[in-house]
């Protein structure tokens, strides 16, 4: 990541953090949650949040790995596609970037949510998905407190609890860079070209170290569609049946679906 970047995606966190973080109190208000508290299973608490705002979630592998997440709406139905082919920290921060556009966009999009490399960032428009994303998954309060033990526990070693913070929010270790320079936890280390050039053999090599999972940097290749078309289709001959739809709404539904999935997957 070039410098003049850098100084973008902070410049932008102190100008838009107040903004954003009322945008994740709203969130989290809407979908039960205590602001400010540590989410441990991300997906799970946003499933039903996306449904009531007309949206189905499932994990698809992608032929192609740059893409986090995809989100489309259509005549009758929303959908958040969440790429599997991907590490699962970076699938977690992608679910947290398609909240901001699900609750709080208005536009079609397809999300690049790719932490390892130089394209964190990449697009003006999504610095505040991504920084709606950081404040969410990890909360400032704990994240201070947290960075504190970690950094404690590796003898003051600021990579060391970078990749503890990451095992321990499930995020990507740039994504977790970039929170603690937004919240001015590094400031004017000699060591920060060190730590924005570690590639994912080095993270992972760090987990496994330091005991850690190392895991979450592996993708689950996890497959939903037949379960959502299932679900789509038993939907739909309910509704056909009470007559708040017709056929070829449902027939039609489930053709946009067969299409997306066959683009996602590169047929």
């Amino acid at each position: 990541m070039n410098v003049e970047r850098l100084r973008k995606i902070i410049s932008y966190s102190e100008s838009d953090r107040e903004e954003i973080d009322s945008k994740v109190k709203r969130f989290c208000s809407f979908a039960g949650i205590e602001y400010d508290s540590d989410l441990l299973n991300i997906l799970q608490i946003v499933r039903s949040s996306f449904q009531k705002k007309g949206y189905l979630v499932f994990e698809i592998p992608f032929a192609d790995n740059e893409i986090g997440a995809l989100c489309y709406r259509g005549d009758g139905l929303g959908y958040v596609v969440l790429n599997t082919s991907l590490p699962k920290v970076n699938v977690n921060f992608a679910i947290a970037h398609e909240i901001y556009h699900v609750f709080f966009g208005s536009e079609e999009f397809v999300s690049k949510v790719e932490f390892v490399d130089d394209h964190y960032y990449e697009h003006e428009g999504e610095y505040a998905a991504n920084l709606f994303a950081g404040m969410l998954l990890m909360p400032e309060v704990s994240f201070r407190r947290m960075y504190s033990k970690f950094k404690d526990e590796s003898e003051e070693d600021e990579i060391g609890a970078i990749v503890r913070l990451m095992s321990y929010y499930q995020v990507p270790y740039m994504a977790v860079l970039i929170r603690c320079l937004e919240l001015g936890l590094i400031e004017g280390n000699a060591k920060l070209d060190v730590m924005f050039s570690i590639d994912r053999a080095q993270v992972k090599k760090q987990l496994t170290e330091l005991w850690l999972d190392e895991s979450i940097m592996e993708p689950s290749l996890r497959d939903d569609y037949i379960h959502i078309e299932a679900l789509v289709g038993r939907f739909g001959r309910e509704f056909i049946e009470d007559k708040y739809i017709n056929e070829r709404t449902v027939s039609k539904a489930l053709k946009n679906m067969r299409e997306i999935y066959a683009k996602i997957k590169g047929e």
